[in-house]
């Protein structure tokens, strides 16, 4: 197993910072540890002194190369962002002139969902991005992890479902970050929640109020006829073909695996059938959408409605380590990296 290395390149130390690089697709080898030039803030954009992310499957995916989708978008033959990571919260060290969400000394968290750089000692935001005050009873850690699967989870439940108050959900993988989140806003929603997950998680979805749980081990959820409104597969472990029988009349089944042939049945259910297949393409929507989403997150952060759930806290130079958890897709909860100290 190679090690992280650490490469120093000839400026002054204050122009550098800290980051961990993937230069080439491969698996956790591929990242290292270097010295890199530090981002200036232009006039709308603000510099924020990183001290937390997460470690997603999203961003495994894109370290790995996987896929022709993921190659498209991340880059045919090499990666066109070598520092991934969207989650980020920490202080506002440096504001452009234009900016005028955040002044020098605020603490901050959110996402940069499409421009990554999170992996890094310092992130540089737009003062349009998706960033919001950080909730002021969690860690760094701690707000990244809860922003971490609820900003997926959200949108899928709010706006693609539109969960209701006494509609029934079955949460496939429920005890990810994703999954985690799921509960918990479908508690809020109102929803009667079934949560599927291995033996060894089943008491911590059950603290997070799910209603049922069906250990996968030893039960086969999609043999329950005609039981649930909704059906979120956040693992992507099932299908629509396979759930659509578990689905009530009017149901609709929620994957957060693009693929082809969820396009075709999302389209071919939206005009024919009484059992719906959706997707949510939540990392594209528009900064503005997506920090109304963080805004209204923190609020059920700081009112303790929405919990983080950490499954393993690595400093920076471990990165891969937490890669390798992720790659297992055996995680639960959020998978932490700390940045640098106060």
């Amino acid at each position: 197993m190679n090690k992280p290395v650490l490469v120093t390149p000839c400026i002054g130390s204050n122009d550098v910072m800290k980051a961990m690089v993937s230069r080439r697709y491969g698996g956790p080898e591929v990242l290292a540890l270097e010295e890199v030039a530090k981002p200036v803030p232009e006039a709308h954009e603000l510099l924020v002194r990183n001290l937390a992310s997460v470690v997603t499957a999203a961003m495994c995916t894109a370290r790995a190369g996987r896929g022709l989708a993921a190659r498209l978008y991340f880059g045919l033959r090499k990666p066109k962002w070598p520092i991934l990571g969207t989650n980020f919260s920490g202080v506002v060290e440096v504001v452009g002139s234009s900016v005028t969400r955040f002044r020098v000394g605020d603490r901050v968290a959110g996402t940069n969902a499409t421009n990554f750089g999170a992996f890094a000692e310092y992130v540089l935001v737009a003062d349009d991005g998706a960033i919001v005050p950080k909730p002021a009873n969690l860690s760094d850690g701690e707000a990244v992890a809860v922003f971490d699967g609820a900003i997926t989870a959200l949108p899928f439940l709010r706006d693609r479902a539109r969960l209701q108050a006494s509609q029934s959900i079955l949460i496939n993988g429920a005890s990810g970050a994703v999954g985690t989140a799921a509960i918990q806003l479908a508690k809020h929603f109102g929803a009667t929640v079934t949560a599927v997950c291995s033996t060894v998680n089943v008491e911590l979805v059950k603290a997070l109020g799910a209603d049922a749980v069906i250990d996968y081990t030893a039960e086969d959820f999609t043999r329950d006829l005609d039981s649930y409104d909704v059906i979120f597969d956040t693992v992507a472990t099932s299908s629509f073909f396979r759930s659509r029988r578990a689905l009530k009349r009017g149901g609709t089944y929620l994957t957060t695996a693009p693929s082809l042939t969820i396009l075709v049945q999302m389209l071919w259910t939206s005009r024919i059938g009484g059992k719906k297949a959706a997707i949510a393409f939540t990392g594209l929507a528009k900064p503005a959408e997506m920090t109304r989403n963080l805004a209204f997150l923190a609020e059920l952060a700081e009112s303790r409605t929405l919990v983080p759930i950490i499954g393993v806290t690595h400093p920076i130079k471990h990165t891969a380590d937490a890669h390798r958890l992720v790659d297992t897709g055996h995680k639960t909860g959020s998978a932490v990296i700390t940045i640098g100290a106060e």
